[in-house]
């Protein structure tokens, strides 16, 4: 049968499970907006207040899923307002198909209205984009698309449409089964094994051999679903497990052997153990220089193991002693096969790590009207462990990733590694059209939310009940930190103004909001706020806390890891 361009596209979205679109409509994607609304009882179409926050929404679903994440847009502003979105997704890979429109084949290159080089622009930021410049192409390359997104290394992908390609007619074949040669191949060679026996065997032979092993577990470990593959190697290794900011969950916060956060706010036990092994084994990371201080100096005493899907991450950043490229799931399961079962290796650590664990900044004591710790904790007793978190970035960040406790995998999500302010709305947003059953939360700074608010309008039209929490110090609060520990305290620009109100703010919006600045006015906030989640509403509570709270313990750049600030 005969189908337009833009039937097609969504034909092949709905063929890959796609249930909900994050967009904003323009001249050059109408014809696949009237698509979208003749197929709307088949597919959902969210409505974002800017297209940056439709790419986060996207990023948001699919990390808290691990299904591809669709966002789309229009041809020029629309297009490079993806573009911090795609980045982030990028950079934290994420798989995730962005779609734009562009001007008609004929005006390509022309300077035509809203016309830029999308392509061009996404090039550095995505796994592969195409340029769609024939209706025959367009359902192959879609599914070649989600393909290369979600394969090996996840990662965003972008499809440019030209409006008169959307627009265009030919035969359309129902089902993957239509898939054309170059999609078969791409699948098929994503099922190659990419690793050899002598490697494993090589691996296991170290760690047999490790007396104070530590595992350093990175985002990757949640990509690959292998969570418990490596807690089944850190209990036969009796190894501490550090994990990255994109690594949190990947083994539950209070198991026995989890020693938190590694790096530049990582725990005293975290850093000192990675400083003190004899064997890191490094499972889906990239040896972030938020992790590693200075290179030469991380581990410096240890044997590396790097296991990573992505041959170009091995040797980049760190220099290791022995490597598997592949799958974090598949490589662990083998190494388990040939690690003894059944039977502890005796830990050579000799109560050191429960010393060290022990170690924590006079920070955590600080007693003021409000504190950081005591906003998260009371917000997580609320919403219970089966809660998704997202932060923005900045302090806020770091006292989620420090004090929430995590303990499932796809529960904490955040810009690591672009550290994108405005991340977080979007992304709780996404989150909660993903996981409808779940709680989902979103930590805030004043900074960021200044730079998100309106996405409080999709909120509130869709009826998503999402819990907003902003920390609200009046400054920029990491931005000031380093201000005051390495310039000497000249804050310059980090002072925000009071306004907005954001109580005032939030009830323009439609949204109920509260204001906290101490813990019984924090406990009863947090108490009307839930009430309004259990009715269907999103809500947001303000904490009020200080401008002098800090981030500890904190590393200065160009120091080893384990010379912390506490």
């Amino acid at each position: 049968m005969q189908y337009t361009g833009a039937r097609i596209l969504i034909e092949v979205l709905i063929e890959h499970g796609v249930d909900t679109v994050f967009g904003y409509p323009g001249a050059a994607v109408l014809h696949i907006y009237d698509e979208l609304y003749r197929q709307r009882k088949r597919i959902r179409h969210i409505l974002t207040s800017h297209e940056q926050h439709a790419a986060h929404a996207a990023d948001g679903y699919a990390r808290s899923t691990g299904r591809t994440g669709v966002c789309m847009a229009t041809s020029g502003p629309g297009a490079t307002n993806l573009i911090t979105g795609i980045a982030a997704a990028f950079m934290d890979s994420v798989s995730l198909v962005a779609i734009t429109g562009n001007a008609a084949l004929t005006l390509l290159g022309k300077d035509n209205f809203q016309e830029v080089d999308i392509a061009g622009v996404s090039m550095p930021v995505v796994k592969h984009n195409w340029i769609v410049k024939d209706v025959r192409d367009l359902a192959e390359t879609v599914r070649e698309a989600f393909i290369v997104a979600a394969s090996g290394r996840p990662g965003p992908v972008l499809i440019d449409i030209p409006r008169d390609v959307a627009a265009a007619k030919t035969e359309w074949e129902r089902g993957q089964a239509a898939a054309g040669a170059r999609a078969r191949r791409l699948a098929a060679r994503n099922e190659r094994e990419t690793f050899t026996c002598a490697e494993i065997e090589s691996a296991a032979d170290m760690l047999k051999n490790a007396k104070r092993p530590v595992i350093y577990a990175g985002g990757g470990v949640i990509s690959s679903g292998a969570h418990n593959e490596l807690a089944a190697v850190a209990e036969i290794l009796n190894a501490p497990v550090a994990v990255s900011l994109m690594g949190i969950g990947a083994v539950p916060s209070d198991h026995r052997l989890c020693t938190g956060l590694v790096g530049m706010h990582g725990t005293a036990a975290s850093n000192k153990a990675v400083q003190k092994a004899d064997l890191l084994i490094a499972v889906g990371v990239r040896f972030s220089d938020r992790v590693t201080s200075r290179a030469d100096l991380f581990a410096k005493n240890a044997r590396i193991i790097h296991i990573d899907i992505d041959p170009a991450e091995i040797n980049k950043n760190v220099r290791a002693d022995a490597w598997i490229t592949g799958d974090a799931k598949a490589v662990l399961a083998r190494l388990l096969e040939k690690l003894p079962r059944g039977r502890k290796k005796s830990s050579g650590w000799s109560g050191k790590i429960e010393k060290w664990k022990a170690a924590v900044p006079k920070d955590y004591h600080r007693i003021t009207a409000l504190h950081p710790r005591e906003v998260i904790q009371e917000t997580a007793l609320r919403l219970g462990s089966n809660a998704i978190i997202a932060a923005d970035v900045g302090q806020h960040q770091m006292w989620t990733a420090q004090f929430y406790p995590f303990t499932k995998p796809r529960s904490f999500l955040t810009s690591g590694g672009l550290g994108a302010m405005g991340f977080g709305l979007g992304a709780a947003e996404g989150a909660k059209f993903a996981n409808p059953d779940r709680p989902v939360a979103l930590f805030s700074g004043d900074g960021c939310f200044r730079m998100n608010c309106t996405e409080m309008a999709t909120l509130s039209s869709c009826r998503i009940p999402v819990l907003i929490v902003v920390f609200n110090n009046s400054v920029l609060g990491m931005v000031r930190q380093w201000q005051e520990f390495f310039y000497e305290g000249r804050y310059s620009e980090t002072d925000l103004p009071a306004w907005p109100d954001f109580v005032k703010l939030a009830e323009a919006y439609g949204v109920p909001a509260y204001r906290a600045d101490s813990g019984p006015s924090l406990k009863e906030a947090l108490d009307r706020a839930l009430v309004d989640l259990n009715e269907g509403r999103p809500a947001l509570v303000e904490a009020v806390i200080d401008r002098d709270e800090r981030v500890l313990p904190m590393v200065p750049g160009g120091t080893p890891i384990d010379e912390q600030i506490m």
